[in-house]
């Protein structure tokens, strides 16, 4: 009887520090994956903000970024 109940026990905290561990791990990767997402927004909104200003001074080099980037589309 008091096998079981230590046995009990000591399975409830083995599986309380692998939840602390696994959602420990997964803490971090959401943490990298918002970090990566944001930097990709900033890079998106620069990027475009560049292409609009090409676009406005030099609407010949903006139409041959956009065909080597999109294609002519034919």
């Amino acid at each position: 009887m008091l096998r079981t109940v230590f046995m009990i026990g000591l399975f409830a905290i083995g599986g309380l520090f692998l939840l602390k561990l696994f959602f420990g791990i997964l803490g971090a990767f959401f943490f990298i994956l918002v970090g990566l997402l944001k930097a990709a927004i900033f890079i998106a909104l620069v990027g475009a903000v560049l292409y609009l200003v090409i676009r406005i001074f030099s609407p010949g080099t903006a139409q041959r970024l956009k065909e080597r980037w999109s294609g002519s589309g034919i």
